[in-house]
This record gives structure tokens, C-alpha cells and sequence, in this order.
């Protein structure tokens, strides 16, 4: 837990208070769970991680017979004054061309949620006014950061029952590699990678940007909101807030890659615990995820070897949690079946 302590009020307060005094989760529907599946047609454990998914949607949606009838897959997008500065393979436009492409159908997370069922909403963060390059100052004043964080909440207004939050923003990669390093340390090359598939000179050149970008905020990088404000983007602080709203509101969120799992890594300085209630979808081929989630002592449900973003491999893995807690609700016990228990 951070250290971080303020004379006066600050727009983050209210935040460090949701994640501290976060709800634990429901050991009652977890015992529940545990008790009907000794009953089911099957050996004990034979299920593998399936049980395991099944648990963790009931502690956090606080069910004894969870259910996945209403997932969404959140998209935030947003665009970053640092692109200018050559870190991407695709220029910042391409941000709002793939948002017009989410609306017209023709994404791959699009498909991903038609083949499985997925509602999808994509939030645009303000895409013609790129945050400031995060190598010259900071990329938020608190008020902004704070007022980004409240919007990521709006994601949960159609109160969904599983939370998957992705993103879209070019030069994101750049902003969520300096994200870590300011919450986590360590060398640039721990955290840099080819992104939308920048390599050799393009790639040393990120790496320089993300350092320079780190090293002007030296000093003021010793509390996870401070980092979020000033190396983050508006996509990182949208899913960040929604993190912490979907705590308080019973629902489980399922997290994407390398650039949403950075959003979580935030909320997980704050206070480790704050990320119980999230599952990471998949690890990413962008090598520094797999750093990531060893630092916050998380395993990945899938891997892929996927870096699109757009909430994909979180889309993937909510099949996957749904499925399991189908299993679950509709297999039929060894008195219903008529089947022979073990002694």
C-alpha cells in the first residue's frame, strides 16, 4: 500500500478511499459453490481451473450460482500527444479509423463478441485532443486524471455481470511501459516492446522516450495515482476507474493485455487487494506483460500469443468463464442423474 500522504485534499482521495475500503469477497457463495460441486456428476477436481473460475465469479458477484447473462466488453480509446514523437508504426489518426471500424462491425473484437455472445461498448476519450507528450510534462493536472477515472465508471451504468475492459490508442504501448516503470522500477528494456511492431532503431528510440519521460518525473513517482496523472493516458485512467467502480458494484472484470493490465497495476499499488475481483484474460506477447503480472503475482487465464488490444484476449476469456459457470448451474447432480457416488 502506498505511503502517499497529503497535507491537503486532493482529487484523488476518493479513489484511495474505494480501493482501501474496497468489499472482500462473498465466502459464503464460494463455500456454496464448493458444496455443489462435491455433488456433480464428475470427479472431484476433474474440472480443473473451470472450478477455480467458477469460485471467483461467486465471490464477487455474491452468488451462490453465478451466472455470465450479461458481459460486456468495454473499449476506451484515446489518443497521445507522445505519438508525435515517432514511437508507433501507425500514425495518431488511426485511432479515431478504428474506432469508425468498432462502429461499422468490422474489428476482430467485433467478431470475438458476435461469435460469443459479448455485448460491446467503445467510449471515446476525447480523441482530438491528444493528452499532453508525456517526455515534455505530465499528461494530466489531478483534476483531469480524476475526472477520467469518474468516466471509466460509466461503463458499469447498463450494470453488466462480467466487466472486460480493452482499449485503442496509438503510442499507448510508449504510455503504459513508462506507467510500469514508474510504479515498478527497473530498467526501460524491462519494459519496452515493439508495440504495434516498431523494432530496431524506432524501437531504441521508444525506449529513450519512455526513459526521458520517466526521468522528468523523478521524485514525484512514489504514489500510483501521481504516476497514473503524470504518465498516463486518458484510456489507462478510464479503465482504472472502472476497475474500482466494479468492485463496489458486485462485478467481476476481466482484464486484457499489456496497455489494461497497466491500468490495474495502478489500482494494485494502491492496495494490492484492490485487484482480487479482476482476472487477467491472457498474457500478451508484448514480453513486459509477463513481467507485470509476476510483480503483482498474477496468473494469466490464456496464452496466446496475442498484442491486438481491443479487449480481445479478455473477450476470449470471458467464453471461457461463462462456459464454466454454465457448467456449473447445469450439470445435474449424482441423485438427479441417478448416477453412483464413490464411497
Amino acid at each position: 500500500m502506498s505511503d502517499h500522504a497529503a497535507s491537503a485534499a486532493t482529487p484523488f482521495d476518493d479513489f484511495r478511499d474505494l480501493v482501501n475500503l474496497a468489499p472482500g469477497p462473498d465466502l459464503d457463495a464460494v463455500a456454496a459453490v464448493k458444496a455443489r460441486d462435491r455433488f456433480l456428476t464428475k470427479p472431484p477436481g476433474s474440472l480443473g481451473r473451470l472450478e477455480g473460475l467458477v469460485e471467483w465469479l461467486a465471490a464477487w458477484q455474491g452468488k451462490a450460482k453465478p451466472a455470465v447473462n450479461k458481459p460486456l466488453v468495454a473499449i476506451f480509446a484515446a489518443n497521445h500527444g507522445v505519438a508525435a514523437k515517432g514511437v508507433s508504426a501507425y500514425p495518431a489518426e488511426v485511432t479515431k479509423q478504428m474506432v469508425a471500424n468498432f462502429a461499422g462491425g468490422g474489428a476482430a473484437i467485433n467478431q470475438l463478441c458476435v461469435a460469443y455472445d459479448l455485448g460491446l461498448k467503445v467510449f471515446e476519450l476525447a480523441l482530438d485532443y491528444p493528452t499532453p507528450d508525456i517526455s515534455e510534462g505530465p499528461a494530466f493536472d489531478e483534476a483531469g486524471c480524476a475526472a477520467t477515472m469518474a468516466y471509466g465508471m460509466e461503463s458499469l451504468v447498463s450494470q453488466p455481470d462480467l466487466l472486460c475492459i480493452g482499449e485503442m490508442g496509438i503510442a499507448n504501448t510508449t504510455v503504459a511501459a513508462a506507467v510500469y516503470m514508474g510504479l515498478f522500477g527497473g530498467e526501460v528494456s524491462d519494459w519496452v516492446g515493439p508495440g504495434t511492431g516498431v523494432s530496431g532503431s524506432t524501437l531504441a528510440h521508444k525506449a529513450d522516450v519512455i526513459a526521458k519521460a520517466v526521468a522528468l518525473n523523478a521524485g514525484h513517482l512514489d504514489d500510483g495515482f501521481e504516476v497514473l496523472r503524470r504518465l498516463g493516458g486518458r484510456e489507462i485512467a478510464a479503465m482504472a476507474g472502472a476497475i474500482i467502480g466494479a468492485r463496489h458494484q458486485k462485478i467481476p472484470v476481466v482484464i486484457d493485455g499489456f496497455v489494461a493490465t497497466a491500468a490495474a497495476a495502478v489500482v494494485y499499488s494502491i492496495n494490492p487487494s484492490g485487484i482480487d475481483h479482476c482476472l487477467f484474460g491472457h498474457v500478451s506477447a508484448e514480453t513486459a506483460h509477463a513481467r507485470a503480472l509476476a510483480i503483482m503475482g498474477k496468473t494469466a487465464l490464456l496464452d496466446l500469443g496475442m498484442r491486438l488490444g481491443e479487449g480481445s484476449g479478455a473477450a476470449i476469456a470471458a467464453s471461457i468463464v461463462r462456459a464454466a459457470a454454465a457448467t456449473h448451474a447445469g450439470m445435474a447432480t449424482f441423485g438427479e442423474a441417478g448416477v453412483s457416488d464413490k464411497d
